[in-house]
């Protein structure tokens, strides 16, 4: 080469050389080629000697401006193009690819030859011609392909709309047209790399353009080089690069590239500019495929109408093909690209769009047509384009609007196609779409699930492979978490789109069911690879569910619930929320591109608004199919929902928009003849728009809506109001003369329509017969016959029909194909109908503007989830049902996971708790099916449920008792796989064991199993089966459940804890083989989690502690010692802790000790008991506070016991306590009192205050055990230590306020102090024996004496309540047991006696204290026991009453007197025994007693009669000891003469009580004597005055009767209150005196058996009553401090006196005068001591009667007494000297 040269000047020197060389240059065809070589070569030897002096560079030059002869020296290569030697064309392109390459040709000038045209063009248009079609030469076409890439790669040169458009069709003609393998493939990558250029360029334009912009707006300077993005300049060194080292291979070899070399660094090329982006999924299959043979067709050369030949000007084309293209779409306007290169990318996309549109060739599809290839290619270019689409395709609506028009519509023909190759591309195609450009396609995406992908699943003519590859790009599909969302939020949950992801997951879980239509013939392989993927699908879709709510997810183990006294745990989670749940990013999946935005915390997609549009979409639905059936009901139901207007322009309105209303019906209905279906027939025609259309158009378009109803006047109505309608939209056309023609028209069009097409007419219409049958319609007149004929031919040419509407479901009669062949017609027919309905759909959404919306609120999951659920369940159940396949179990087991995570975090019970059964089910631990059936499945389940309690445990809620049923029998598997035989417990209900022998616990036995007909080669396997159970893994798993529990939250705890107490009382309740694997894991738990917050604690106890308290009483005592043993650890334990004051948990800890004891009758559970609550005491003394209460609570149940060992041991320990309290350890006790030493027990005494009620209480019971009486002394003895206590610390109850806060200090002593204790000694007295009892009484009152002085006097007057306790006993009913009576009896005689005394002392010892609050009532209780029909009742009342006053009566009141004497009078009138003078018998039954009682009457009744109070010899003795009882008072008598029982019961009760009145009336009579005189003072009155009367003086006995009457109360009573006694002695006497005065009265009472052998009688209370007036009267006439009632008292003892006379002298009997002798004797002497003016006033009043009563037969006393009354009346009188 010559120095110096150019390397341009030596490539274009070699090349010209090189063609002048070839021997057919020298042809004559080749003159003009020739002569250009030469004029070239002498040219450029010109010019390189005129740049001699240029410095020579090896490298080849930058271009300057441009080649100013580029024309001449172009010329050359453009005429050896064009020759027809291969040799001479190869040069010329490798020559031309190597100036371009290198930057020396730019073809930037203009076309010499062709104005307005750039060189570069004409240059392009060269390369291109020199192909012609297959015959063109190999190596001419890799020279063709090799140039043309480096047009388009190269940074020096630009091309341009159709000079793009006519190199890309060049490669892609060669790749059709080349019968080399080598040049298909390297067309094809090159065609590739093309694309990827044109595309990018466009997209680094774009990103360089926004830089400059951001520049301009920031204002400010940058480092980078504004002019060369980055990327630009390493694409132009890489090709610098390459081009250098091309060049220095040229000038080494000067040899020209072999077709190898050319192919090699044309790869080469397209890997450097391609390297790092990704490959089209889709592998080309054309390398295997052999090169093409036969000619090429035009269509195969040309594949686009739109081409031309290379030498027509192909600029011009172009531009008018973009001008056709905007005419045609309509969407392209000026100014819609801002640059060329956009336009460029815009031509190419489009092209190849059509060319995937071409149709195939009819029949079978060959691999190696034309059609099939170039189509196959086309969609292979468009993956690729999509798949590397950047911002601006993505974005800018040109783009947008192709793929809408042309890609779209284009995939709805190749979707359906049968060639598996153009379906698997379709299907990529959509993929690439659906991940990058949803958000734009949202109504052709609809299409495409709708009408093809899903069609193809769900029709059973489909073939395998179709399915298959469907399958498979759903997979893809739902492993995209923001893909899956997307679809349901924006097709499910809009009102006019189909369910695409309700139907998508029907159909996944029917293939992974088994139950999809399979394609005939497919293998059970086939079958089940295609169950395995819709399964993965299934599982796909769950998995984005769960990493869609990812955020919600709380995992239990990422925290602790044990605050500061968290358990030590070193394990660490496998599954913590951080592996296989979470991270779902799925290799296969579409990453989209907003796939991977993170959730939004200001999501713009409300959840709320789309749930409620998919209630709406529900109710729409629902509505549509009642429609569907019956349109009325249809209407109904939506206009009742809210969803429909009721007016007819409202539901002509909802027939136009629905599309998913059956045309059919709508026809029928807009055809009735009722008034409302007329009118909405109307609306729906009036809403019709057929302004300006011809008449078949507006017909076609009014029947596009609805098919025509079959009756003739339904038709008739609907075309009439047609006809009518297109008059009134087309006024001005004046073809019809009235609306008549346009519905005869109407009518004629019609049948022509079904006559010409339906396949039932044979003879069709002919044209001239159609016009003669529409002669004169027109008012008489014809219509023109060319307008008839018009409408003739359109309509056989085009039928009219409803338009198209898609979500036709796929016949599924699948079992009518019955060979492969008619399947395939079948298909053929069924995707010829699917791809004409999915073309039309996707051309009428091409224009539809539809907001997608893109999800981002993780709310969303929960209504897809709902609506889901079920078909989940279903393909996972059936899926671990019937496959023992491992990889379909693993499947299922992680759908179910998920969806327990969904349902778990979305707190959706029902669905939780379905998946949770489910699993447990297939554990086949619960199950009913024998254990034999267990397979590896089958332990992976149990693996997976203890997996979902471990990470899920937080949300399980109910669950929980599956999960805690399966760990249950999980340890009997255990048991089995280890060979152990579960212990069986047989001490108890043998008998049922028989019958309740078998499943669950039977079935785990291995001899059991083997009995059952296993031999022992199964049983072997079986084991080994079960052994997987107690693998390490799963062993510790369940563990770690257990040891977990700490980190469950508060509530999940609580629901943990109860389902396994409820498994618990299952494994108790079991009669063979009772188990407590759940009791031994409740007792951990409540270890691990003791160091939970109080308030958790509390619930978690609440469950654990009812159910200790129900194990603690179950009937086998292993259990239950178990469960005590158990609590006494927890119990150690949690006492440990201790507890602040004022709290209650150790309470409620210890309480089911509490209940075992008061449950539990077995006496060694009672006595382990009392045990474990001692060594307790014993050992945690220190801590327990509240729970003294339980433990006083235990020893008091312990009290009662008849085991002396138990009994024994509580009150030692109880005993203990007390004296440790109350500091008063003594003698011999104190040495057994181990732990009390230096009194440790008295410094927590703080602690037992609050129990101290129950300590006494306890103490109480102990005392109350008739079976130990040396305890019951001991127990008394420490209540009064107690009391003790109480006294000696006050303080410590006042300042303790415990429970009663509302109770005030100073009483806290009180309520918490002395009330218990008094109150159960007050227990003690009523339950106890009379020894014990006596002491409780004694003790009770001792306290009382001792410590009264502090008592308040409420406290008082609570006191008081209690004391009457003890007379409560005497208010029991009577009952007729004779031990009772005697019981009773002694009751009375010792105990009320004793306490009524007492109450008497302590209220005199107190008297200041209690009389103001305590009198009354004590008044009211003596009354209340003077008036019980009880006898010594009434004695100890009356005589009670004369001890209080006698006591206290010198400190009463005048207001007490008062009270005190109206007590008396009230207690006499209320004892007043009126019925004695009433009483008749009831019936004539007595008449047979009365006369035998007749027979005994002396006929004077002279005999003496029995007094009723004739036991009451000796007062005294009655008064200290009264053992008189009422129980006598039946006679012996009324028992001879057989008194019917129940007359005799009756009256008796009635006598007992009018006898016991009797008494009390002479009680009261003797008590009012003792009061005012004091007691025995009457008495010795009485005996005086007899000895006087006998013989004594009276005048020796007056000064000590006055003394004595002064001892009494006599000077502390008022006048009127000694009136007031007064009257009541009258009343008394008046009554004794009425009834001894009726004899008939006592004579039917004496015969109806009322007291003894005579008749009864009132002469004591007659007689005492009468002495006891008569002395209150005389004492106070003659007392000198009551002269002023000194007239008053005259005057009443003047009546009475003489009344008495009187009544003496009318007495029959003498045996009743006799009664009346001392009283007499009384009232004489009594005169006798008056002073001589009063005796003389009274003697006179007297003396009369007196004469009288000598008359009697009088005893020597009364004679005696009346000689001296005479005597002193004849001295008053002046009668006889004195």
């Amino acid at each position: 080469m010559i120095a110096g040269a150019r390397p341009h000047d030596m490539f274009l020197t070699r090349a010209l050389e090189k063609i002048l060389s070839d021997k057919e240059i020298k042809k004559s065809y080749h003159s003009q080629l020739k002569k250009a070589c030469e004029v070239a070569l002498g040219e450029l030897k010109e010019d390189n000697s005129s740049n001699g002096n240029q410095p020579s560079s090896a490298l080849p030059q930058p271009k300057k401006a441009g080649f100013v002869e580029a024309d001449k020296y172009f010329l050359p290569f453009e005429l050896a193009c064009q020759s027809k030697c291969a040799r001479i064309v190869n040069v010329a392109l490798d020559c031309l690819q190597k100036l371009i390459a290198y930057g020396h040709l730019t073809g930037s000038t203009e076309d010499s030859t062709t104005p307005g045209k750039l060189l570069i063009d004409r240059i392009v248009e060269t390369i291109c011609g020199c192909f012609h079609g297959p015959q063109t030469d190999d190596g001419v076409q890799l020279q063709i392909i090799k140039a043309l890439l480096t047009v388009v790669t190269s940074n020096t040169c630009e091309i341009h709309e159709g000079t793009v458009l006519q190199t890309v069709r060049t490669c892609y003609n060669i790749y059709l047209a080349s019968k080399n393998l080598v040049n298909q493939t390297t067309a094809k990558a090159t065609l590739t790399q093309m694309l990827n250029v044109i595309f990018s360029r466009m997209e680094a334009q774009a990103a360089q353009e926004a830089k400059e912009r951001e520049r301009s707006d920031s204002k400010s300077s940058k480092k980078e080089d504004a002019g060369i993005d980055v990327e630009e300049e390493k694409q132009e060194n890489k090709n610098k690069e390459a081009d250098e080292e091309t060049q220095d291979a040229a000038e080494e070899d000067g040899k020209e590239e072999t077709p190898l070399e050319i192919v090699q660094g044309v790869l080469e090329d397209m890997i450097n500019q391609v390297a790092g982006e990704d490959t089209p999924t889709i592998e080309n299959t054309d390398q295997t495929q052999p090169t093409v043979t036969g000619s090429p067709t035009e269509t195969g050369t040309q594949p686009e109408s739109s081409q031309q030949p290379p030498s027509s000007n192909v600029s011009d084309n172009h531009d008018n093909l973009s001008v056709a293209g905007s005419v045609e779409d309509g969407e392209m306007s000026q100014g819609v690209f801002s640059h060329i290169l956009q336009k460029d990318a815009f031509l190419v996309f489009r092209s190849l769009c059509k060319l995937s549109m071409k149709p195939l060739a009819d029949g079978p599809p060959d691999p190696k047509s034309h059609e099939l290839r170039s189509k196959v290619l086309s969609l292979q270019l468009l993956l690729s384009i999509l798949q590397n689409a950047g911002p601006v395709f993505k974005t800018n609506d040109m783009f947008i609007n192709a793929i809408k028009q042309y890609l779209c519509v284009a995939l709805s023909k190749n979707g359906v196609s049968s060639v598996p190759e153009v379906f698997e591309l379709s299907l990529a195609i959509f993929l690439t779409l659906l991940s990058n450009f949803k958000q734009h396609l949202k109504m052709q995406i609809e299409v495409f699930f709708k009408e093809i992908f899903l069609y193809i699943l769900e029709t059973p003519s489909s073939s395998f492979e179709h399915k298959w590859m469907v399958i498979q790009a759903l997979t893809r599909i739902c492993a995209d978490a923001q893909c899956v969302v997307d679809i349901y939020l924006n097709y499910d949950c809009d009102l006019g789109l189909a369910n695409i992801f309700e139907r998508l997951v029907n159909d996944l879980s029917k293939i992974a069911q088994g139950r999809q239509a399979l394609a005939l013939g497919a293998t059970p392989i086939q079958e089940k690879s295609i169950r395995i993927k819709g399964l993965e699908c299934l599982v796909s879709v769950l998995k984005c569910m769960v990493e869609w709510s990812k955020d919600l997810y709380v995992n239990p183990h990422s925290q602790s619930n044990l605050g500061q006294e968290k358990m030590p745990n070193t394990e660490t989670d496998s599954d913590s929320g951080k592996g296989t749940m979470t991270s779902y990013g799925s290799v296969n999946s579409l990453n989209t591109n907003d796939g991977s935005q993170t959730l939004s915390t200001t999501p713009t997609d409300n959840p709320e608004q789309f749930e409620s549009q998919k209630q709406q979409k529900e109710i729409m639905e629902t509505g549509i199919e009642m429609f569907n059936k019956k349109p009325k009901r249809g209407l109904q139901y939506l206009q009742e929902q809210g969803m429909l207007g009721t007016s007819p322009d409202d539901v002509a309105e909802f027939f136009h928009s629905d599309e998913r209303l059956d045309k059919t019906v709508i026809g029928d209905f807009l055809g009735e003849n009722e008034k409302f279906n007329k009118e909405v027939m109307y609306s729906y025609v009036d809403q019709l728009d057929l302004l300006e259309m011809d008449f078949v158009s507006a017909l076609r378009r009014f029947l596009e809506g609805f098919r025509l109803p079959g009756e003739a006047q339904k038709i008739d109505r609907l075309m009439e109001k047609f006809a009518s309608r297109y008059c009134v939209c087309n006024s001005n056309t004046n073809l019809f003369a009235s609306a008549d023609t346009a519905y005869v028209l109407a009518y004629s069009i019609i049948m022509l329509t079904t006559d010409l097409h339906s396949p039932q007419v044979i003879h069709k219409m002919r044209k001239d017969q159609y016009i003669k049958m529409n002669r004169g319609i027109n008012d008489s007149k014809d219509l023109p016959e060319e307008y008839l004929s018009q409408i003739y031919d359109e309509i056989a040419g085009n039928e009219i029909k409803m338009k198209v509407v898609g979500g036709v479901k796929p016949n599924k009669s699948s079992r009518d194909i019955t060979s492969d062949k008619q399947r395939r017609l079948l298909y053929n027919v069924e995707m010829e109908q699917m791809a004409s309905t999915a073309k039309v759909l996707m051309e009428s959404v091409s224009h539809v503007q539809s907001n997608f919306t893109s999800a981002t609120h993780f709310e969303h999951v929960r209504p897809m989830f709902k609506m889901a659920w079920t078909p989940f369940l279903a393909a996972f159940s059936v899926g671990l049902q019937d496959c023992d396949d491992s990889s379909i179990a693993t499947l299922c087991l992680d759908g179910i996971r998920c969806a327990i995570r969904i349902a778990c975090i979305f707190h959706i019970e029902l669905e939780r708790d379905a998946y949770v059964q489910a699993l447990a089910r297939f554990t086949l631990l619960t199950a009913s099916s024998s254990l034999t059936d267990m397979k590896t499945k089958n332990i992976d389940t149990i693996k997976t449920l203890i997996s979902v309690a471990h990470t899920d445990g937080n949300y399980l809620g109910k669950s929980w008792l599956e999960i805690a049923r399966c760990i249950s029998q999980l340890e009997l598997a255990q048991l089995i796989g280890t060979g152990v035989k579960p212990r069986s417990n047989k001490v108890h209900h043998r008998e049922r064991d028989m019958q309740n022998a078998g499943h669950p616990l039977e079935a785990f036995d291995p001899e059991v199993i083997a009995k059952g007909g296993l031999d022992s080669k199964r049983l072997a396997n079986l084991q080994e089966q079960m052994g997987e159970t107690s693998s390490q893994s799963v062993v510790v798993a369940v563990d770690r459940i257990f040891t977990g529990s700490v980190k469950l939250d508060g509530d999940a705890i609580v629901e943990f804890v109860k389902a396994l107490c409820q498994v618990s009382m299952d494994e108790l309740s079991n009669v063979n083989h009772p188990r407590m694997f759940s009791l031994t894991k409740i007792v951990e738990i409540s270890y691990y989690n003791m160091g939970r917050i109080r308030l958790q604690w509390s619930r978690i106890w609440e469950v654990i502690g009812d159910h200790f308290n129900k194990v603690g009483c179950n009937p086998n005592e292993d259990i239950a010692f178990f469960a005590v043993d158990s609590l006494r650890q927890l119990s150690m334990k949690f006492i440990e802790k201790g507890e602040f004051a004022n709290f209650r948990f150790q309470k409620d800890f210890l309480r089911p000790f509490e209940h075992i004891m008061k449950r539990n009758r077995s006496p060694t559970i009672r006595d382990m008991v009392v045990r474990c609550v001692a060594q307790m005491v014993n050992s945690q003394h220190a801590n327990i506070r509240s729970g003294w209460k339980n433990i006083f609570g235990v020893f008091h149940m312990a009290a009662s016991d008849h085991e002396e060992g138990i009994v024994e041991l509580a009150f030692q320990t109880t005993g203990r306590i007390i004296f440790a309290s109350s500091g008063v350890v003594k003698g011999s006790n104190a040495a057994n009192f181990s732990f009390c030493e230096a009194g440790i027990c008295e410094k927590h005494f703080a602690s037992i205050i609050d129990s101290f009620q129950d300590a006494v209480k306890c103490l109480s019971e102990f005392a109350c055990n008739a079976a130990f009486p040396d305890t019951s002394m001991e127990a008394i003895r420490l209540i009064r230590n107690c009391a003790k206590y109480v006294a000696e610390k006050p303080r410590m109850f006042k300042d303790h306020g415990g429970e009663d806060l509302n109770v005030p200090e100073d009483d806290r002593v009180w309520v918490r102090g002395w009330f218990p204790v008094l109150f159960e000694l007050s227990c003690v007295i009523n339950r106890c024996k009379l020894d014990v009892r006596t002491r409780g009484l004694t003790v009770m009152f001792e306290i009382m004496k001792t410590y009264g002085e502090t008592f308040a006097s409420h406290w008082w007057k609570d006191l008081f309540q209690i004391v009457f306790r003890i007379f409560d006993n005497m208010k029991l009913p009577e009952q007729q047991n004779e031990h009772f009576k005697s019981k009773k009896a002694e009751w009375m005689t010792t105990t009320c006696n004793h306490a009524l005394y007492a109450i008497v002392d302590v209220f005199t010892q107190y008297y200041e204290i209690l009389s103001p609050v305590l009198l009354t009532e004590l008044y009211n209780q003596l009354h209340w026991c003077v008036k019980q029909d009880n006898e010594q009742l009434a004695r100890s009342g009356t005589n009670c009453l004369e001890n209080l006053v006698i006591s206290n009566g010198s400190k009463f009141s005048p207001e007490v007197w008062h009270q005190t004497c109206s007590c008396m009078l009230d207690i006499f009138r209320s004892t007043i025994p009126s019925n004695l003078l009433l009483w008749r018998p009831d019936t004539a039954e007595s008449a047979s007693v009365v006369s035998s009682r007749d027979s005994e009457l002396d006929a004077d009744e002279s005999q003496d009669t029995v007094s009723m109070d004739s036991s009451h010899d000796s007062r005294v003795l009655m008064r200290a000891d009264s053992n008189h009882s009422v129980n006598s008072t039946i006679s012996q008598d009324s028992r001879d003469h057989k008194i019917p029982r129940s007359k005799v019961s009756s009256e008796q009760k009635l006598f007992q009580g009018l006898l016991i009145k009797c008494v009390v009336q002479l009680e009261l009579i003797q008590t009012i004597d003792d009061i005012v005189f004091f007691p025995a003072t009457s008495r010795k009155e009485d005996a005086e005055n007899l000895a006087a009367a006998q013989g004594g003086s009276l005048e020796d006995l007056q000064d000590s009767g006055q003394q004595r009457e002064d001892q009494g109360m006599y000077q502390f009573l008022a006048s009127d209150q000694l009136f007031l006694l007064v009257d009541c002695l009258l009343e008394s006497h008046k009554f004794a005196k009425a009834f001894n005065s009726n004899h008939e009265q006592r004579n039917i009472l004496w015969k109806a058996g009322f007291r003894g052998k005579a008749k009864p009688n009132l002469l004591k209370q007659e007689t005492q009553s009468l002495a006891c007036l008569l002395r209150i009267l005389f004492r106070m006439y003659n007392d000198e401090s009551r002269t002023d009632a000194w007239k008053d008292v005259e005057n009443m003892l003047i009546t009475i006196c003489r009344e008495s006379l009187e009544y003496y002298l009318s007495l029959q009997s003498d045996s009743h005068r006799e009664a009346w002798g001392s009283l007499m004797i009384l009232l004489i002497t009594r005169l006798l001591k008056l002073a001589d003016d009063r005796f003389k006033v009274h003697a006179a009043a007297y003396y009369q009667l007196m004469c009288e009563v000598i008359m009697f037969d009088l005893k020597l006393e009364m004679r005696s007494t009346l000689r001296k009354f005479f005597g002193r009346t004849g001295q008053v009188c002046h009668i006889s000297s004195s």
